[in-house]
């Protein structure tokens, strides 16, 4: 999506402080991240407003917390698990600040409240948890190290 492009939706959805970059990305010179080639952007609707947007963050930031917690399950290499749950630990981080900012566009409504029972299988870069556990059960701690750090990267690129 284009900048100016993407700009408008979050005004439109509410956002007050929205900025957008003159000549777009190409403008930009400093670092650009990029991932892996199946992640993907999750669809954010034209229509959405900025709490659907923020619950649908959550909804990324929940899945990429339990890739996480899962790994634990098969990863031998206690420093690899010690740092996964560090990396879990700020998935929760990041989930109560989007909570909270949920909250404050819902009139008080927890995000937990607005959730269905049947969650999307999908994590940070739109991709399927269960398609990256079976992916990480088949690779060494340091591919699975770089696709978590593609994968923050990306989010921290998108949310900034």
């Amino acid at each position: 999506m284009r900048s100016r492009a993407a700009a408008a939706m979050l005004a439109d959805a509410g956002l007050e402080h929205v900025f957008t970059m003159q000549g777009g990305i190409r403008a930009w010179e400093g670092l650009v991240a990029s991932g892996p080639p199946e992640s993907g952007m999750a669809y954010f609707g034209d229509a959405v407003s900025a709490r659907d947007l923020a619950r649908l963050a959550w909804l990324l930031e929940d899945g990429s917390r339990l890739f996480y917690v899962r790994l634990d399950d098969f990863l031998h290499d206690e420093d690899a698990r010690k740092l996964f749950q560090d990396l879990t630990k700020a998935e929760i981080s990041h989930e109560l600040t989007l909570g909270g900012l949920y909250k404050s566009y819902s009139g008080g409504r927890a995000v937990e409240d607005s959730l269905p029972q049947e969650r999307d299988d999908i994590m940070e870069g739109g991709i399927s948890v269960s398609d990256a556990l079976v992916w990480a059960r088949e690779k060494d701690v340091a591919s699975i190290l770089e696709f978590a750090i593609a994968l923050e990267t990306n989010a921290y690129d998108l949310y900034i």
